[in-house]
This record gives C-alpha cells, structure tokens and sequence, in this order.
C-alpha cells in the first residue's frame, strides 16, 4: 500500500455517507463503493487549500471566502 493510500484510510470521514448517497439516488444516480472515500478526500484537499489562505492572510479562523 502506498503512503498516499495509507493516509488516506487512516483520516477520519468528514462527511455523511448516507445523506451523500441519498442526495446521489435523489437526482437519479447510484454511488460506488470507493465514491465517500472520494469525496471525503476533496473536503481534506478544499480545507486544507483554505487553511494555507487563512494563514496567508495571518489569520487564525476559517471563514467561508477561504473556501
């Protein structure tokens, strides 16, 4: 198992699965197996992107025009 691999199983889910699959069926749409696992790695990628803008701004708190 790579080390991305390794991490990636080891962080915490940020997300609800089952509202995310149920949203998924509502428009139609079934959800794969790996698709939480997905998605939860794109919220770790957009906070962290949000973090490094809040530090730039020499900031301490997150606000919603960081995202």
């Amino acid at each position: 198992m790579s080390e991305e691999q390794n991490e990636s199983t080891s962080k915490e889910t940020l997300i609800v699965a089952s509202k995310v699959k149920a949203y998924i069926k509502s428009k139609g749409f079934m959800t794969s197996g790996d698709a939480i696992e997905g998605l939860n790695e794109e919220v770790y990628r957009l906070i962290d992107k949000a973090l490094e803008r809040t530090s730039a701004n020499k900031r301490t708190t997150a606000r919603s025009t960081d995202f």
